[in-house]
């Protein structure tokens, strides 16, 4: 399978697309004024602790206060619980591998967070969600600092190993060299797999380098005012340079000759060798369209996703999950019900595996399959999803299907998905998915007029209304307006007018025949 990073860089924007034989399965978009913060180390002021969600909100200096939670909170005692900390790609010894948490206490030793930090307290904290709709960034105070083959972890002790290096030999080789490089520290690393094969001589060297990084950011937290911003993770395209070249992809083509040298120098320091495989895009058309990629983006903001074979998927969006339906539309298969079903559903298992790992979907997903009478089939769909979700970076659980037909699962969430960060709610709806029909309004506007005609002393009535509202009432509702007239003894004149939401209206007397 061949993979390339497509990056288009405008003023405004800068696009990132992880493409697998041809096709885009993961949009990384980061826009002018509204950076990214995952990573990002700040210090901040503990503002409000909340003993009774065992939560703490703490001022970093963004639009709304940040949150930590008691297991993410340093506690005095490191050496006690092992120094298991876990950070972004890797996963070691059975923990997860997207989750900076230290292993949780036993339930009877497990600290409270009132004890651990007070309001008006100094932190030293790293952002490791960023702010989603109406919640604020999740921070901790276990620092993680990435580099191309290491993370240092300076609030720990552990060494771990990436579990995609799978060579025992390999694998002991690093934990070795990683140990006798840092038997003088006080500070764990963790070995990522682009490290695999790598040289002591390139370890020691990146040690040193994020060991210079993490004094410099204490030497700020000692000066800085409070909130302040003390370290600030690379930009989007050093980011897919880092976390995705090599790892994921074989290739990487920009179309900006500036970023493209800043890669090339970002490559200078970090992965010389890399270099050959950065080209820089100097076609006449725009890139993403180059590479046929705009059609599949305006897909993933659909809400209804046609399957090749006449079938359809519906994904909708609530606040606490999200649902996708399985529906056979046109098609109508050709030997028997059974059939036509389990191919609609595994097709459709496909494209659910492709659609949430493009729109960048987290959290709780219920998926409803089309109801399969055969336990075997089921079991068909149930391994076909599971091992559709194999090659998706982000952590995933699924469950069996449940005697109603539906699979839940879970995927990790660390940023808006592509339809929140793409796209506004509807001005008419409010993001509800419906408004408020026209026969609807067009009674609404009659009760009203009822309401008031008592009290209106003129001979006329002049109704300003949005101009589909008033074809509506001239048209198929036309015995409303006459019924109207004839009840409150007045002409009523319609005036169609552009400026008016679809359900607002005006109505003005005139005492004027």
């Amino acid at each position: 399978m061949s993979k390339k990073i497509i990056i288009n860089v405008a003023d405004h924007e800068t696009r990132v697309a992880l493409v697998e034989d041809e096709t885009i399965v993961e949009l990384f978009i980061e826009r002018k004024g509204s950076r990214d913060n995952t990573g990002n180390i700040y210090k901040g002021r503990v503002q409000r602790v909340l003993p009774g969600m065992q939560a703490a909100f703490v001022e970093i200096g963004l639009n709304q206060a940040a949150f930590i939670y008691v297991d993410d909170v340093i506690r005095d005692n490191y050496a006690d619980i092992d120094g298991h900390f876990i950070c972004n790609d890797v996963e070691e010894d059975g923990y997860s591998d997207d989750n900076r948490q230290p292993t949780p206490l036993p339930k009877e030793e497990k600290e409270k967070i009132e004890d651990l930090i007070t309001e008006g307290q100094e932190i030293l904290v790293q952002v490791s969600k960023s702010p989603i709709g109406t919640k604020g960034a999740r921070i901790t105070s276990n620092i993680s600092l990435p580099g191309r083959f290491l993370v240092l972890m300076p609030t720990s002790t552990h060494i771990g190993i990436s579990r995609r290096i799978e060579d025992e030999a390999e694998r002991q080789r690093l934990k070795t060299i990683v140990s006798e490089l840092s038997s003088n520290s006080a500070m764990g690393y963790i070995v990522r797999t682009a490290a695999e094969g790598i040289q002591k001589e390139k370890v020691a060297y990146e040690m040193g380098f994020l060991k210079n990084l993490w004094c410099n950011i204490q030497k700020k937290y000692q000066t800085a005012a409070t909130p302040s911003l003390l370290h600030q993770e690379l930009n989007l395209s050093l980011r897919a340079v880092r976390d995705l070249l090599l790892q994921e992809a074989e290739k990487l083509v920009i179309d900006s000759r500036k970023d493209f040298e800043s890669v090339l120098a970002f490559l200078d320091t970090f992965n010389p060798s890399l270099k050959d495989s950065v080209e820089l895009f100097e076609g006449d058309e725009p890139i993403f369209d180059a590479y046929n990629l705009e059609g599949d983006i305006s897909r993933a903001l659909k809400r209804k996703v046609w399957l090749k074979s006449g079938g359809y998927i519906v994904i909708e969006h609530t606040e606490a999950l999200v649902a996708i339906d399985v529906n056979t539309g046109r098609y109508v298969g050709k030997y028997n019900l059974e059939e036509t079903i389990l191919k609609t559903n595994l097709e459709a298992v496909k494209e659910i595996a492709y659609q949430v790992r493009l729109r960048d979907i987290g959290g709780i997903i219920i998926i409803d399959f089309i109801d399969m009478e055969k336990k075997s089939n089921q079991e068909k769909v149930f391994s076909a999803l599971s091992e559709a979700f194999t090659r998706d970076r982000s952590k995933t659980h699924i469950l069996p299907i449940s005697d109603m037909g539906l699979i839940q699962m879970t995927r990790k969430r660390t940023r808006k998905p592509l339809t929140r960060l793409l796209c506004d709610p509807c001005p008419y709806c409010d993001g509800e998915g419906y408004i408020i029909s026209i026969r609807t309004i067009c009674y609404s506007i009659c009760r009203e007029i009822l309401r008031y005609a008592a009290d209106m002393a003129g001979f006329r009535l002049t109704l300003r209304v949005n101009p589909e509202v008033a074809d509506f009432l001239h048209g198929e509702e036309n015995h409303l307006i006459q019924g109207l007239e004839k009840n409150i003894g007045k002409q009523i004149v319609i005036y169609p007018d552009n400026r008016y939401h679809m359900e607002a209206f005006e109505f003005i007397e005139s005492a004027h025949e």
